[in-house]
């Protein structure tokens, strides 16, 4: 069937030809039976699809659902609160064992201030990486493979 008929036959199951249009695909039903087998098919599709409904969820498809998102949340503020508690023990552990260098009054300010950073910057990026290294281990697609 070619295109031209196809949306003849669509516009006419969905009642969105115009008068002229129907006539013209009318007199071509007439003559063609494969047509007329096609029509009915739209008919039967149209039916049946108009008398689908969506069915709603079960409760425990949504309790699931709910659980997980409170999951996903519950370890997600983990993940921040464990990541500040880490970082503020090793930034307390860098700062004692530098303390006699950063109150030592004998040092000027720029070179404890650059320490500071970069300590604190290394405390950070050491975090980060051990948060990497375990969520990669989590979702390592092969851990299940024997060597």
């Amino acid at each position: 069937m070619d295109e031209r008929k196809r949306e003849l036959l669509t516009g006419y199951v969905d009642n969105e030809l115009t008068d002229e249009q129907r006539l013209v695909f009318e007199s071509e039903l007439v003559d063609d039976p494969e047509l007329q087998a096609e029509l009915e098919e739209f008919r039967k599709l149209k039916e049946v699809t108009g008398m689908a409904r969506y069915a709603d969820l079960p409760d425990e498809v949504w309790e699931g659902y709910w659980q997980s998102i409170y999951r996903k949340l519950e370890r997600g503020f983990g993940w921040v609160f464990f990541s500040i508690g880490a970082i503020i023990m090793l930034c307390l552990g860098a700062y004692s064992f530098v303390a006699e260098f950063l109150f030592d009054p004998s040092i000027p300010l720029f070179p404890k201030l650059g320490l500071s950073a970069v300590l604190i910057g290394l405390i950070i990026l050491l975090v980060s990486y051990g948060r990497e290294r375990i969520f990669a281990y989590r979702r390592d697609r092969y851990s299940e493979v024997k060597k």
